[in-house]
């Protein structure tokens, strides 16, 4: 045993120091300085690993927000001999990602996260090419706004159950809130209501979010700072054999989801109509570069990202409610005006400007994925040029967009960065500010989604699944800080932490605790059409009229099956 630790660690060595010299001669014959370019500032590293070592393993955007203050709002770092460029200022990253996104629309390919986990399936990862462009224009035509409005009436339903389950069990707001995100998704694209958090796919997907998020973390394996690693056998390197099961129980799960609704439709079930899957299955002839494995993947990830981002955001809009009473009281008077004796719905959404700002400053204070997702320079040099220097930005960098720097930007948010403000988007007197109120502030085409042509597809769905549940909450619900008795009789206020939130890809709160009852004079409205909507079809589904929760892949989970 200690001598095969022994070989694997003397090849495991060898190979580090080869691929980080070779990376290093890259390095320098690449950034050679264009005239009147300077190389970018940042700060000083090690020998072949850079700053590796400097990088924390958990929440590193707040590392680099540190960084941005002491180098700028564009500054470089050395990982292993590849030029990393962290972007602070959402200004830059247009100029960058948008308006030069013939080439800053890549992906830097990790081998763990792409093409061991992923097999070169998973559109997130896929380099930019004709694959990703035909992945691109199928998602823009069952997500683009027009398309999304056709979901309002599922969102508006699922908003719905989500405040009556609160109410009723708010200490599991975490996993009410995995389930109405999750529903929405499954209904659009696979024609499936989740009717409870127990559901077996909503536990499978919740898994698979899981394994990317750990698999895709900065620094989680070597192999992704040295691929040369790659080249071992696989007895001799382990982790070829764990990414390989990874793909093979997650590609099952997607591609069962694709066969359950093609099975569905040859039967004529009506569920499947108008779903996103069902419209793959119909067209799928015009878009020859996407194969069945593409389409699976395709198809998951409309729901692995939508299910999980959603989610995360509306439980950091809780805990903004919660930290922020005032907040709260403001929002909650402002929806009273509007929708004081029924149920809210997006026709009211434009007289709500406070509503649409509190979501809005919620994704602002507390990005999803804080750290951004990283781009690829893979065509050639560059520069750019602000604050009168013009610097070079070299071919085979990784361009960061940090999201927490860039909501933090002491030009755009001069008032308070670190503070929840909702004031900041409906007041003239922020930078923020924009007009006309029944517009602004909305989500569309928000930095927190992304930039240039790799902005979120599903940006449309996820803003609508937001504003409704954050109305509807508000609308149904009263959310405090719980308080207790001190020894001597006074009251005390039991605030939860401001910022406890999870390791990975992306950011959720902790759980926290919270009170959590229904508003004076909403139960008998709430009630009346939670039963005229949800009451028959959760009466079906218990008795099993409606069919069990049952998980399509169940018998495949080990099967790299196709469609």
């Amino acid at each position: 045993m200690h001598t095969f630790t022994a070989v694997l660690g003397a090849v495991a060595l060898l190979s580090i120091i080869g691929y980080g010299l070779a990376f290093l001669a890259q390095a320098e014959s690449t950034e050679v300085s264009l005239k009147g370019a300077r190389p970018l500032p940042g700060p000083g590293g090690y020998p072949i690993v850079g700053n590796l070592p400097q990088i924390p393993a958990k929440h590193s955007w707040l590392k680099f927000l540190q960084w941005g203050k002491q180098y700028g709002l564009l500054y470089r770092l050395n990982l292993a001999g590849t030029t990393h460029v962290v972007v602070c200022s959402e200004k830059i990253a247009n100029d960058l990602c948008r308006e030069r996104g013939n080439i800053y629309s890549d992906r830097l390919q990790f081998p763990m996260a792409t093409k061991l986990l992923s097999n070169d399936f998973r559109p997130l990862l896929l380099p930019y090419g004709d694959t990703w462009r035909a992945f691109r224009k199928f998602t823009h035509g069952v997500a683009n706004n027009s398309a999304a409005a056709t979901y309002e009436p599922v969102q508006e339903e699922e908003a719905l159950r989500l405040v009556h389950d609160l109410i009723e069990e708010p200490s599991r707001y975490d996993a009410l809130l995995e389930r109405y995100a999750a529903s929405i998704i499954m209904s659009i694209t696979y024609g499936t209501t989740i009717y409870s958090t127990s559901h077996p796919t909503l536990k499978r997907i919740k898994e698979v979010n899981h394994q990317l998020e750990r698999v895709a973390s900065p620094g989680a394996y070597l192999v992704d700072a040295f691929p040369s690693l790659m080249k071992l056998p696989t007895w001799l390197a382990p982790f070829k054999s764990e990414g390989n099961r990874l793909h093979r129980e997650e590609h099952s799960l997607f591609s069962s989801l694709v066969i359950d609704v093609a099975n569905r439709a040859a039967r004529g079930d009506p569920s499947t109509q108008g779903t996103v899957t069902k419209l793959w299955l119909d067209t799928k002839g015009k878009y020859p570069a996407m194969t069945d494995p593409h389409a699976h993947y395709t198809l998951g990830t409309i729901f692995e990202a939508g299910a999980d981002t959603t989610a995360a955001a509306l439980m950091s809009f809780m805990l903004a409610m919660v930290l922020y009473p005032g907040k709260f009281d403001k929002v909650a008077a402002e929806v009273d005006s509007i929708v004081p004796d029924r149920l809210p719905s997006f026709a009211d959404l434009p007289k709500l400007p406070y509503l649409r700002a509190c979501v809005k400053e919620t994704l602002r204070w507390r990005p999803v994925v804080a750290g951004g997702l990283p781009h690829f320079l893979s065509a050639r040099n560059d520069v750019y040029s602000f604050n009168g220097t013009t610097y070079q930005i070299p071919k085979y960098s990784v361009i960061h967009p940090n999201q927490w720097a860039i909501h933090r930007d002491p030009e755009v948010y001069p008032d308070e960065p670190e503070s929840f403000l909702p004031e900041r988007w409906v007041e003239p007197a922020f930078p923020t500010y924009r007009e006309p109120l029944t517009e602004y502030p909305n989500l569309r085409d928000y930095s927190c989604f992304g930039f240039g042509r790799r902005i979120c597809p599903g940006r449309n769905i996820a803003e609508r699944n937001l504003m409704i549940a954050g109305m509807m909450i508000v609308w149904g619900c009263e959310i405090r800080a719980k308080k207790t008795k001190a020894a001597g009789g006074e009251e005390i206020t039991l605030w939860p932490p401001e910022y406890d939130y999870t390791v990975g890809f992306n950011a959720w709160p902790k759980w926290f605790d919270f009170e959590l009852n229904a508003r004076l004079g909403r139960e008998h409205v709430l009630g009346r059409e939670f039963e005229r909507v949800w009451g028959a079809r959760i009466r079906d589904h218990e008795s099993g009229k409606a069919g069990p929760e049952v998980d399509p892949g169940a018998n495949d989970r080990d099967c790299g099956c196709v469609l």
